[in-house]
């Protein structure tokens, strides 16, 4: 197979505020051999974030969050997402860091035990976004209410569900989001196992 390469003939940053646009002109090598033409893509850059499914598996609940989203306005009132923990990570944090503290900030749940699920990109066809997902065991006993960063204008209400009420909100396509959906998925697979190591532990 071809050695794959590219190589960047210009770059310019348009739009810089709490999120950044990059512009790009390059080049990149071809499957078949030789190299394309001189291509322009637009690049949005948020740095790198972290979420977390928060699940009991005492109680076989899970955290579930909604909040209004910008990215879903054209669909009214489904802007208000069904989500799980999320965050940026911030300069001179870990990732499992940041899942400890979102939780707290989020949700109100202090997590007993986190396990790394998977890295991933969520969007590489225009976003250099790259998010690794974790599950936490949490107590989901008075899991609820209104939670949220005043300062970051942050409004979530959390809920915790039987397991069996999230998945068939996945199956009847309430769930929106795709950092849930995979999440939800993951722990659809995993979740004999996952109860077996956590219960009671």
């Amino acid at each position: 197979m071809t050695k794959k390469q590219f190589t960047i003939i210009n770059e310019s940053t348009p739009y810089q505020g709490f999120f950044s646009l990059k512009t790009f002109e390059l080049k990149h090598t071809l499957y078949q051999g030789g190299w394309s033409d001189t291509v322009t893509r637009e690049l949005f850059h948020r740095g790198n974030c972290v979420a977390v499914l928060l699940y009991d598996p005492d109680r076989d609940e899970v955290v579930i969050l909604e909040q209004f989203r910008i990215g879903a306005i054209q669909m009214a009132e489904q802007a208000w997402l069904l989500e799980v923990v999320a965050g940026a990570i911030e300069e001179g944090e870990t990732a499992e860091e940041v899942a400890y503290r979102e939780s707290i900030e989020e949700a109100g749940c202090e997590i007993q035990e986190l396990i790394k699920i998977n890295d991933f990109f969520t969007s590489p066809g225009g976003t250099s976004e790259l998010l690794t997902l974790f599950c936490g065991k949490v107590d989901t006993t008075d899991v609820g209410g209104i939670h949220g960063l005043d300062h970051e204008n942050e409004d979530i209400a959390v809920t915790a569900m039987k397991f069996d009420d999230v998945y068939q909100l996945l199956r009847d396509g309430k769930i929106l989001s795709a950092i849930p959906i995979i999440a939800i998925q993951w722990l659809f697979i995993n979740r004999d196992k996952l109860r077996r190591q956590w219960q009671k532990k």
